[in-house]
């Protein structure tokens, strides 16, 4: 995983600028050991800097996906939670239809697959996302 200070090297070296509400978005990101939707970083960076906008935490979000930094989990209902992405490569997350809530997991052996897919395709794979739908145990155990 990429630390703070080398994103901030990154985001330099391409030209980004690195306002004091970027920098207090990405301490929040990579601060966190679990997925932050949207609202609640802006709680979080709202504390530090009140006055943010949402669409410079939208903003943020979208750069920091893009580039790689962090990865997207689509939780259903339009909603979305971000988290720093592993070293590895390949993320791997179960998201609850019902609560949304959106759980990490690591053990995926795609190898075979991949292999086959960089045959049949000739497409170079440099990494992954899984997302498995459905519900948790607390919304099972309600319904």
């Amino acid at each position: 995983m990429v630390n703070r200070k080398e994103i901030i090297d990154i985001l330099k070296l391409r030209g980004y600028k690195l306002t004091r509400q970027r920098r207090a978005i990405l301490d929040t990101i990579t601060r966190s050991h679990s997925h932050l939707a949207p609202a609640d970083v802006y709680e979080k960076v709202n504390k530090r800097y009140p006055g943010i906008g949402l669409v410079t935490i939208y903003r943020t979000l979208e750069l920091l996906t893009r580039l790689g930094f962090i990865c997207e989990a689509h939780s259903g209902n339009s909603c979305r939670s971000y988290m720093m992405r592993r070293s590895s490569g390949h993320h791997h997350h179960l998201l609850c239809s019902i609560c949304y809530r959106v759980v990490d997991f690591t053990d995926c052996d795609l190898r075979q697959m991949e292999e086959r897919l960089t045959r049949q395709t000739d497409f170079e794979i440099d990494s992954h996302l899984v997302e498995f739908v459905g519900r948790c145990h607390d919304c099972r155990r309600k319904n």
